[in-house]
């Protein structure tokens, strides 16, 4: 009965904590989106014209094609869509990262009480396989909300034509592509888990010195200390989820040319070569600044909110 109520618990925290992050970020997201797309439209650049010979004939001004930033998309949204643009996906965002939240935390809480008795509690060993397996778990229950999600980011509105909402997206990618549309980009999501183990890692390590007390100020009060505490742990979330995005985030550009619609992407190593060959390495960090902008405070946001309703209805329930 314990169980099952720690359970409750933290499907709750956790889909209150992912609630909280995603309408927060929500114009982030759309941006970092259309940043990955391979229908972005990129910036020519002009250089100083360059003269060939010595009469001066023969001037060539090289150029060349460069991404643009993060304010320019926010600009070009902002200007030809219109601020509605920039919450395009919010609604199957909110339908789903509350459930999506809710089984990650809930399936890492139960996956973390079983390999602790295969391996060392709370060793690096147990937070990499708990973090996997949820976040297997989660990708492969949640892929078709996300991929309905990534659609309505990239459709662009022209002029006052009106956008598909959530279910008409849906209806559309399952009469165009059927039922295994919803599953585009799932082998980029399971390349991802590496990005969660990462962060999981690192923040479980981060949070067992909060927990010692090792980085907290010496001489605190007890209700300081636990303020710190929590500060800690949004300043513990911040910094894995920016190390492990850093790491990890090429598949997120491959996750998206893979969702895009009507394309020539269609594995993950395919997408990859043609990614590189095309466009250069860069290319799988385009809209990297964006995502850690988004990410970073997302995730402090959705982990401490999560820490903090363990906490306080645990206290509650003593």
């Amino acid at each position: 009965m314990s169980s099952q109520k720690d359970t409750l618990l933290h499907l709750f925290a956790g889909g209150c904590g992912g609630t909280v992050g995603a309408i927060v970020t929500c114009p982030l997201e759309v941006i970092k989106t259309r940043l990955q797309s391979s229908g972005l439209a990129l910036r020519t650049v002009y250089f100083q014209p360059v003269q060939l010979g010595i009469s001066g004939a023969g001037m060539v001004r090289p150029t060349t094609s460069v991404s643009p930033g993060l304010l320019q998309v926010l600009k070009s949204i902002l200007e030809k869509e219109g601020p509605r643009s920039l919450f395009r996906g919010l609604g199957p965002n909110l339908v789903g990262v509350a459930p999506s939240r809710a089984i990650y935390f809930a399936s890492y809480s139960k996956a973390k009480e079983l390999y602790n008795r295969v391996f060392t509690p709370n060793s690096n060993v147990v937070h990499m396989c708990s973090a996997g397996s949820a976040a297997f778990i989660t990708n492969s229950l949640m892929n078709p909300i996300w991929m309905v999600k990534t659609r309505m980011q990239l459709e662009r509105r022209v002029g006052g034509s009106k956008q598909r909402n959530a279910l008409q997206c849906a209806r559309y990618v399952y009469q165009t592509e059927g039922v295994r549309g919803f599953y585009r980009g799932l082998t980029a999501s399971y390349a991802g888990i590496s990005e969660t183990i990462i962060c999981f890692v690192i923040y479980e390590a981060l949070k067992k010195h909060l927990k010692e007390g090792r980085l907290s100020p010496p001489h605190a009060a007890v209700n300081e200390k636990g303020c710190t505490n929590f500060l800690g742990l949004m300043v513990a979330a911040a910094f894995s989820k920016g190390c492990a995005s850093c790491i990890a985030y090429p598949h997120e550009v491959i996750r998206t040319r893979l969702r895009e619609e009507g394309t020539k992407y269609n594995t993950f190593f395919q997408t990859a070569r043609l990614v590189a060959r095309e466009e250069g390495y860069p290319a799988f960090y385009r809209g990297l600044l964006a995502q850690l902008v988004r990410q970073i405070p997302n995730t402090a946001i959705v982990l401490s909110t999560y820490e903090l309703i363990v906490y306080l209805l645990e206290d509650h329930a003593k």
